[in-house]
């Protein structure tokens, strides 16, 4: 009998610890804050906040306080719940602005849209999710994805993260997979035997592949490789599971797209994340 699909797109995030060795465990606390109104789908008040991320109640007051005077958070008017304000968007801003690999790597990324007529997606790592950094959606599409840069997507259940995991070193990979284990909780028994039994396939197979195991009815493959100083993405490939069938991204479009990261690879001077277990 299968399990059922998970269908939340916010992998769960691990309870805020205390800070150690030269951690600020203040500014800490501040981002976990932060980190936890952006993964609400609604605005969340003090009380929520205290109760998500494990840091007492009245430290949180004291923080969104902060935040609020600092402009990185708004209060709504008459309620207690707070969101994010633009403040956020110029740091994220900042971020793209300095990452030339997206304008290097893009013509190759257009190219295996158009080509496989699939959605594309460029992914760094932000914790225990995979971040869409660039998104590609093919012309000659019926169905396109609907994530956008800065969209989140499962690192455990999702071709894009598999990706990424065979892209690591083994000790990279055994100290993320000892966090993942902490932030899935109960669920690793069933997600960790598959994970990494996925993991393996995808060295092997040189491409990682998932279908319906984050959303039922979507498929998509994907590949990891390594920036020149050694910084690692992922780029993944996929759409309606009607459109792209399993066999069908093995045969057709797993070609496409290890030929658009050895392009990618060859223009930046990275390497492709499967030769590094080799």
């Amino acid at each position: 009998m299968n399990r059922p699909t998970r269908t939340d797109p916010v992998a769960a995030q691990p309870r805020e610890k205390e800070g150690t060795g030269d951690e600020v465990t203040a500014l800490a606390r501040g981002l976990t804050v932060l980190r936890a109104v952006a993964a609400a789908q609604a605005p969340l008040s003090n009380r929520e906040l205290a109760a998500s991320t494990g840091i007492p109640r009245p430290t949180v007051s004291r923080i969104t306080a902060t935040l609020v005077g600092t402009g990185f958070l708004l209060q709504l008017p008459d309620s207690e719940r707070f969101v994010l304000t633009s403040s956020v968007l110029e740091l994220s801003n900042g971020f793209l602005r300095n990452f030339d690999i997206r304008a290097r790597a893009r013509p190759f990324l257009i190219e295996l849209a158009e080509s496989t007529a699939l959605s594309v997606h460029l992914a760094v790592r932000d914790r225990y999710d995979m971040v869409v950094i660039d998104t590609i959606r093919p012309r000659s599409a019926v169905l396109v994805s609907r994530l956008e840069i800065g969209s989140r997507m499962s690192l455990t259940r999702t071709a894009v993260g598999r990706a990424y995991l065979a892209a690591l070193t083994q000790p990279e990979r055994e100290r993320l997979l000892a966090g993942l284990q902490t932030a899935e909780g109960d669920d690793w028994g069933y997600l960790g035997s598959r994970l990494e039994s996925a993991v393996e396939d995808t060295i092997e197979r040189g491409f990682a592949i998932a279908t319906g195991e984050w959303y039922d009815g979507l498929n998509a493959i994907a590949l990891g490789f390594v920036g020149p100083s050694g910084e690692r993405y992922a780029v993944n490939c996929g759409g309606s599971a009607d459109l792209c069938p399993r066999d069908w991204l093995i045969s057709s479009a797993a070609p496409a797209l290890l030929e658009c990261i050895g392009k990618i690879v060859q223009e930046i001077g990275g390497s492709p994340g499967r030769r590094l277990d080799e």
